[in-house]
């Protein structure tokens, strides 16, 4: 127990702090988990935790006797929405005595900013993508993630991009950067845990034949995570003769993109890939996904803020192919615990995926058990939770 900490709990012994994150909507990306994970952290070490949210799926496994949920429309761009919701956002800071409010988004952190501003409570936010700019006002309105007290960054990958296109907008002294890995659920994504059962259940429902190779690529369906490389990839892959039979599996929601499914559906169909490919619009448990696969791919087009699939996958002891750009340089051991292959070229793609095939036992299960070692050091949730709770702290203790 250091200085520190003594001095930290005679001022704070008397009172409870309590804590405000904020984010559109409570899905399963990896904001929204994180938001959800540290949401159920602060309650055992003695703190209130609330979020404001405008809903989401993730919300039905909030335990509400640990975290009070406000629903209001943080969701919106409009901005006399997001004026309004700065003025509720303020009344339930006083009311509540809340002490830190957190924002996981743009629109929802403007309306953060001037509530705190009011308030004179402390402000945080958490920059979880590189968020495009091709003018000063997109610019002027990213910069809001960073005019806060604490700013995180969820990889080195993202500090940087800060320092480099938001730099003047840190006042010298007034507010700190640093970097906060993301963190997931180890004893969630943990191969020990996945019920065989499920995964014959799993199989049996979408056609997956386990006496194949299985290569999956989770990811919602959007260009920029780049489910047509991965075809083009599997495509090379179907024109040799002397690899292992094998499945490709497409795992995620289109989100109503409709346009770009088909255009997935054609290119497949196109390349005489329907018996191949296989296309799953969600998972409610991706561990079990996981379980059925050989082989994980992450194929974005764009450099990913952190990579969550890459992490996942190496948590469930399973090889990963990500593209050698973004977060997944940072949390993937190339050669130890995955690989990295050229960005926007199948052909390094199918190159890596023959490679792994032709691995043997030993090799897969020393690649499984690197993978799963590197992120129980560094990318378990824990971690994230309490250096975040640090930071918290810290923050308190500066009032």
């Amino acid at each position: 127990c250091n200085s520190f900490d003594v001095l930290y709990y005679f001022k704070n012994m008397k009172k409870k702090i309590k804590v405000l994150q904020v984010i559109p909507k409570l899905g399963f990306g990896g904001a929204e988990t994180g938001c959800y994970d540290l949401a159920h952290f602060l309650p055992e070490q003695g703190w209130k935790s609330y979020i404001a949210t405008s809903g989401g799926d993730l919300l039905n496994f909030v335990n509400k006797k640990k975290v009070k949920i406000f629903r209001m429309p943080v969701n919106s761009k409009n901005p006399i929405l997001i004026l309004l919701n700065a003025i509720i956002l303020f009344f339930i800071i006083i009311f509540y005595n809340i002490n830190i409010v957190h924002a996981r988004s743009r629109a929802p952190a403007w309306s953060c900013y001037l509530a705190t501003k009011l308030s004179f409570r402390k402000f945080v936010t958490t920059f979880h993508g590189t968020y495009n700019f091709n003018n000063k006002i997109k610019k002027f309105y990213n910069s809001i993630m960073v005019r806060s007290n604490l700013v995180i960054a969820g990889s080195n990958f993202i500090f940087t991009h800060i320092n480099e296109n938001y730099g003047k907008f840190f006042l010298k002294g007034k507010r700190k950067l640093l970097v906060i890995f993301r963190g997931i659920n180890t004893n969630y994504f943990n191969p020990q845990k996945i019920l065989p059962i499920k995964i014959e259940k799993f199989s049996k429902q979408h056609d997956i034949d386990r006496n194949k190779f299985i290569i999956l690529l989770p990811g919602r369906l959007t260009s920029w995570k780049g489910q047509k490389i991965f075809i083009e990839s599997i495509k090379l892959l179907s024109e040799k003769n002397d690899i292992t039979p094998f499945q490709a599996i497409i795992l995620g929601s289109d989100q109503g993109r409709n346009v770009y499914r088909k255009q997935l559906l054609v290119l497949t169909q196109q390349y005489r890939l329907g018996k191949i490919i296989r296309f799953i619009d969600r998972c409610e448990e991706m561990p079990t996904a996981y379980g059925i696969a050989n082989l994980v791919c992450s194929c974005s087009i764009e450099p990913e803020a952190f990579g969550r699939v890459s992490v996942e996958a190496q948590s469930m002891q399973l090889p990963i192919i990500a593209s050698d750009i973004g977060g997944s340089k940072e949390t993937i051991i190339n050669g130890k615990t995955g690989y990295l292959f050229k960005n926007k070229d199948p052909n390094s793609l199918a190159d890596l995926i023959v490679t792994i095939m032709q691995k043997d036992y030993n090799s897969l299960k020393s690649l499984g058990f690197e993978g799963r070692k590197n992120v129980l050091k560094r990318f378990d949730v824990d971690k994230m939770c309490q250096t975040t709770f640090t930071e918290y702290k810290k923050l308190i203790e500066l009032s």
